[in-house]
């Protein structure tokens, strides 16, 4: 294995890496990026929320939970077909990732999970990677849904283990590395990354890094989000993410974690198509595209396909290292 991808980072190596001067940084960030990964190559991602609203938890950032006021209707979960059309439509505008997230607390067994394994397999027939986030999960239902066919599960981490408790009090940070632990276990990839902008330190966001950067398997794709603060959250109020310190993020994370899958994922909205190019250049290798993510905006199939025209980049194939793997075993 290479001297790049390691499991054992020390906090303050992550510090001294998250740290360097600014253009340094990125310029190391870009040459791992160079060597791991096809730089001209973005994944397109959609995220489509099958279930609004009403959501039990107290996460401070987020408009869906049901004790705030932010406006949210609450939605029942969508039927299949509708999910289906929606899949259609993406992968026609040219996404190969498609993500379903509900805002439930935990996966319960019921009705609503089989619906939801309905769509797992509606969506990978149509060769799409499908992806859910659907709260906390229990190795059986991790292994339901592997086996109607999900390739990702996204559960973020959020922050540190000790921010943590500031955002969120309705479940523990054990209990999202147990989420993902039962992820891993079925055989389903991992996306899992976080939020910055919830009022954290640097140290925070070194620790959640850290965090990620030592599993035992660095998890395949790592969104970085940017709070988007809305009204009615106790979140409301805080100050916008700075451009700068998502390069950094996105920079730092692409050293740690060299073959992993970096999406600049909430509050790219707000950015230029400079500022875009920046975090690319940094190492970011995937987007959410279409005009929502779960409830919040987001740019729209067209805007996002005049700027990969303008930087020169393209879509990345849906299951592309499944088949480079199948390839080589071919030649082998």
């Amino acid at each position: 294995m290479s001297n790049d991808i390691r499991n054992n980072w020390l906090p303050e190596e992550i510090e001294k890496v998250y740290h360097t001067p600014l253009l340094e940084l990125v310029y190391r960030a870009a040459s791992l990026h160079r060597k791991y990964n096809d730089t001209a190559e973005v994944q397109v991602c959609t995220l489509l929320s099958i279930k609004t609203g009403g959501c039990s938890e107290d996460c401070a950032y987020c408009p869906q939970a049901a004790r705030y006021n932010t406006g949210i209707d609450v939605q029942a979960l969508m039927q299949k077909e509708e999910v289906l059309s929606y899949a259609q439509k993406a992968k026609d505008a040219g996404s190969t990732r498609f993500c379903m997230g509900a805002a439930w607390r935990e996966v319960r067994d019921n009705r609503d999970f089989d619906r939801v394994l309905e769509m797992v397999k509606g969506v990978n027939e149509m060769g799409m990677e499908v992806c859910c986030t659907l709260g906390m999960l229990t190795e059986y239902q991790a292994k339901k849904l592997a086996e109607a066919g999900l390739y990702a599960y996204n559960h973020n981490l959020d922050t540190s283990k000790e921010h943590y408790e500031e955002i969120i009090t309705t479940r523990t940070y054990s209990d999202r590395l147990e989420t993902l632990d039962n992820v891993r276990k079925a055989g389903v990839t991992v996306c899992c990354g976080g939020i910055i902008g919830l009022g954290e330190s640097h140290t925070d966001r070194i620790k959640m890094l850290h965090t990620l950067a030592t599993m035992a398997e660095h998890p395949e794709s790592v969104p970085i989000n940017a709070l988007v603060p809305v009204a009615g959250t106790p979140l409301a109020n805080n100050r916008k993410v700075d451009i700068w310190d998502m390069v950094r993020m996105i920079a730092t994370a692409r050293i740690l974690m060299p073959r992993t899958m970096v999406r600049l994922s909430a509050g790219r909205n707000d950015m230029s198509i400079a500022e875009q190019a920046l975090c690319f250049m940094a190492g970011a290798n995937s987007i959410f595209a279409g005009d929502k993510l779960l409830t919040t905006p987001n740019p729209g199939f067209d805007e996002d396909n005049a700027m990969f025209q303008l930087l020169g980049l393209t879509p990345r194939k849906a299951f592309k290292e499944e088949k480079q793997f199948l390839h080589e075993m071919t030649d082998a």
